[in-house]
Order: structure tokens, then C-alpha cells, then sequence
């Protein structure tokens, strides 16, 4: 049994969906962001960096996992599944996911910072982060022009990715003129797996997602 620690953000998406795919039972532990929860001293037990997503694996040995990407490459490599098994079918599959990990989850997270969240408008910043954001989709659509899927089949890699381009309307970046991308994202979420995920915790309304965030700013 898995213990999920986790809210209804783009990162902690990519673990409910990778659950769900991979058909593991586990029980949903939804943090609030306006209580801090992600700060108290017991989840600061399972992440020293108090943020979501964490899983805590109770058959084994309640070992705890944090940082989605290490998260995700824990359940491909405990199921057998969703990660290539042979030395470049692996390294494939690794290098997007570190693509979504060290460069569309920042950039694109500083864009929503900046579009919707920032006291101020400081429009320099909003570009800059939008410009970047959209750059990096125009690899992923190129990327996605020659394969069906990030690392040819489906993977870790289409999990984690997926549930920040999702939501591109949110941070100001359109998909327009990407037309790879955008059949990867409609066969994404066409997924009932996906769907599911998407629906893990529960959504609390959008005043209180838009406070929660804007406490992450000061925290």
C-alpha cells in the first residue's frame, strides 16, 4: 500500500496518474497550502523540503520517496512498467523527464508565478518566463513530430510532462501552430488512467487554490 501526500497541482498529478496506471492501491493524504500542512513536522519527516508530492511505500518498510521525477522512476522501477528496461530505451525516457523536471515545470511555474499570482505585473518577467515556456514546447512538438510518445513508447516520461501542459491556458502560453503536441495531449487525455488521476485529491475551489498559492510565495 502506497500513502500519498500530495494537491491538485500539476506535479502532484503526474504520481495519482502514475498510480493509477499502474493499478497500485494507495490511500490519498491531501495537504492544504493555506494551512501550511506541507510545513508541519510530520510531513517534514517524509520531505525535508516540505512540498508535494511525497509517498510513503508501507510494504516496504514504509520507505518515504519526495521529488516527483524520483518518485516516478520508484513506482516504473517497482512495477516493472512505464520505464524501458535496456540501457537506451532507459536513458531516452530519463532525458524528458529531466527536460519536464529541470525545464518545463520551472519555467512554465514562474510564468503561472508572474501571470497570475505576483502582487505586481511585472510584465518583463511574465515574457520572459511565457517566452521560455513556449520555446520549450516547440522542442516538444518537434520531439513529438517523429514518435507517438516522449520516449517512443508510453512512459514516466508522458506522465510527468503532461499535467503541465495541460495546463498552458493558466500560465498564458497557447499550443497554437504545435499540432504534434496537441494529438499528444488530446491522446493523453483520452487515457481513463489520466482522467482518473487528474481527479486526485479532490479540487477544493479556485479562491482557495489561488490563496494557497499566492502563501507559497511568502512561505
Amino acid at each position: 500500500m502506497i500513502d500519498l501526500y500530495t494537491a491538485a497541482t500539476p506535479n502532484g498529478h503526474k504520481v495519482s496518474i502514475v498510480l493509477e496506471e499502474l493499478g497500485l492501491p494507495y490511500t490519498v493524504h491531501a495537504l492544504s497550502f493555506d494551512k501550511k500542512e506541507q510545513k508541519s513536522e510530520g510531513f517534514l519527516k517524509i520531505n525535508p523540503n516540505g512540498r508535494i508530492p511525497a509517498i510513503v511505500d508501507r510494504a516496504n518498510g514504509d520507505f518515504a520517496v519526495f521529488e516527483s521525477g524520483a518518485i516516478l522512476i520508484y513506482l516504473a522501477e517497482l512495477s516493472g512498467k512505464l520505464l524501458p528496461k535496456d540501457p537506451k530505451g532507459r536513458s531516452v525516457v530519463l532525458q524528458w523527464l529531466m527536460f519536464q523536471m529541470g525545464g518545463i515545470g520551472p519555467m512554465q511555474g514562474q510564468a503561472n508565478v508572474f501571470f497570475r499570482y505576483f502582487p505586481e505585473k511585472l510584465q518583463g518577467a511574465i515574457d520572459r518566463y511565457q517566452h521560455e515556456t513556449r520555446r520549450l514546447y516547440e522542442v516538444l512538438d518537434t520531439r513529438l513530430q517523429a514518435v507517438e510518445f516522449l520516449g517512443g513508447e508510453y512512459s514516466i516520461a508522458d506522465i510527468a510532462t503532461f499535467p503541465w501542459v495541460r495546463g498552458h491556458e493558466w500560465s498564458g502560453v497557447e499550443v497554437d501552430g504545435l499540432p504534434a503536441l496537441q494529438r499528444w495531449m488530446a491522446t493523453m487525455e483520452a487515457r481513463p488512467a489520466v482522467q482518473r488521476g487528474l481527479l486526485v485529491p479532490e479540487r477544493i475551489d479556485d479562491a482557495s487554490i489561488i490563496k494557497g498559492a499566492q502563501a507559497m510565495l511568502i512561505r
